[in-house]
């Protein structure tokens, strides 16, 4: 299913941008175009999302709506919706390395706001059509997020006051809907220019021959709306509070393992129900994205529970998850589309014979191989056709931060003097050369990692709160020269395909 290519690891938020964080503005368009230069045929993004507490892409509000932080505010004011005295008033200043999520979230909804008011009958009429179209999630999003934000003062789920909405009773439901009318159509409104906005930079980018790798977190956050529409598919308790909270075992990561918090899936109910939720999110993203990434795999052939109110994952246990049953009835269904399955972490025979059976491509990640006395699966030579190898991930050190500062110093001769480093180019360039001569069908390097950054560049550091997620690349870093060196390292290493721009249309003389 995946031809010898490679790709680039960077979430949009981590663009440039004029006004604090990375948009689906120029900025995008301009990477896609140095995509393009680079030869690359993917852009690997992570979870698009509306963030919540901690900023994290993999907690959202909400499996099918798009992060508003995202809509990209120079486009709106091309569209009119906007002016330059709204714009200019949303900008946040502050550092070109970082997003300040909190300066985001007290400015882009004021703006949002203002495009909202000035939407016109025309406009009304595709955001109803988009409405209809999207019937399924949007009108109880759009709800929740009223809900939570102007009626309950930002109350996570399990602590909304009145029991006959949280229950969702056919009268409340009613009554809150007609209060809150006009937010519920503000929520609709930002979606569908989240949507508009996202299916315009998703065609620029494969009519250059660039595909998007979306990710799917496998759990929901236990404060969504998906969580309040559908309790039972849940193993939450009658205040809709989890009584079973997902993580992982010690590992890599954390000494004491991984406590995520999110609540685990009642199996039994999915599978009694045909896996109609589980079909609905895919397909839902399979419209999104052009591959997926489905995230920590393993736990569909077995899953870490800890009970509700542990201060670590070490008092967990593994329970049975559904299997290959899940991923049967999605393809019924679906037909077969491009999954990649995040294979990290424990992983055992089961596992293993999971991920065989399914067919779809692990992951490799060529940073946790580094060791001198260890061959192992994430050592470049050890990878097979059927895998996606990364240099490093969001959730990791770069290549320079883990040889150059986290490394023994053992270990960092091992490493530069398997990767063939000379001292006379970045090192992380000679990690990318090696992880591209590969087998792998498809080799992806980490933004970082091809800048040569180090631990100031690191995404998110797993198991801590605060300061992550917000990493930002600088304009001037997307260039010529890199765009350059990554052409030539896909093109001798025979991952490269040509692609034909689209041809311009014609402009319209007047007779």
């Amino acid at each position: 299913m995946f031809e010898r290519a490679s790709g680039v690891l960077l979430h949009i938020t981590s663009l440039p941008s004029p006004h604090g964080i990375g948009t689906m503005g120029r900025e995008a368009y301009r990477f896609v175009d140095f995509l393009y230069e680079a030869g690359q045929r993917y852009w690997q993004v992570l979870p698009l999302g509306q963030t919540g507490f901690g900023d994290s892409p993999y907690q959202t509000f909400s499996t099918a709506a798009g992060n508003a932080y995202l809509i990209d505010l120079d486009l709106l004011r091309e569209d009119g919706l906007l002016t330059d005295e709204q714009v200019r008033a949303a900008d946040v200043g502050g550092s070109p390395d970082r997003v300040d999520f909190e300066q985001i979230a007290a400015t882009r909804w004021p703006a949002l706001r203002h495009a909202f008011a000035a939407m016109d009958e025309a406009l009304e009429v595709k955001v109803e059509a988009f409405r209809a179209e999207n019937a399924d999630w949007v009108e109880d999003y759009a709800l929740f997020m009223s809900l939570r934000e102007e009626m309950y003062g930002c109350r996570p789920l399990w602590e909304w006051p009145d029991e006959d909405v949280k229950a969702r009773k056919p009268a409340a439901l009613a009554e809150v809907r007609q209060e809150l009318a006009d937010e519920i159509n503000f929520r609709v409104f930002v979606q569908y220019l989240f949507f508009d906005q996202w299916n315009r930079l998703r065609k620029y980018a494969n009519d250059r021959g660039v595909q998007i790798i979306g990710d799917i977190p496998i759990y929901v956050s236990p404060d969504s709306a998906d969580v309040w529409v559908n309790p039972k598919l849940f193993k939450v308790d009658e205040t809709l509070l989890a009584k079973k909270v997902a993580g992982v075992p010690p590992d890599y990561y954390s000494e004491t393992g991984q406590l995520w918090g999110n609540p685990v899936y009642d199996w039994k109910v999915h599978e009694k129900e045909g896996f109609r939720w589980w079909i609905w999110r895919m397909e839902r993203v399979a419209a999104l994205f052009d591959v997926v990434r489905i995230d920590h795999f393993r736990g569909f052939e077995a899953y870490w529970e800890v009970d509700q109110g542990e201060e670590t994952a070490m008092g967990g246990k593994w329970v049975k998850g559904p299997g290959m049953k899940l991923f049967r009835a999605i393809e019924a269904k679906l037909g077969k589309f491009p999954i990649i399955a995040e294979d990290l972490g424990l992983i055992t025979d089961k596992v293993r014979a999971l991920l065989k059976t399914s067919g779809y491509p692990g992951m490799r990640v060529m940073i946790f191989g580094l060791y001198a006395g260890d061959d192992n699966d994430h050592l470049p030579h050890n990878y097979v056709p059927n895998s996606i190898v990364y240099t490093s991930t969001h959730d990791s050190e770069t290549i320079c931060e883990q040889i150059m500062d986290v490394a023994t110093p053992e270990d960092a001769e091992f490493a530069k003097a398997y990767l063939r480093w000379d001292g006379r180019e970045p090192l992380a360039w000679a990690a990318i050369r090696t992880l591209h001569s590969s087998p792998a069908n498809v080799a992806m390097v980490a933004m970082q990692d091809l800048l040569n950054l180090g631990a100031d560049a690191r995404m998110n550091v797993p198991s801590t709160l605060g300061g992550n997620w917000n990493w930002r690349v600088r304009a001037e870093a997307i260039n010529s020269d890199v765009a350059a060196f990554l052409r030539g390292v896909t093109v001798i290493n025979k991952r490269y395909h040509a692609v034909e721009l689209p041809k311009e249309e014609p402009e319209e003389i007047e007779a």
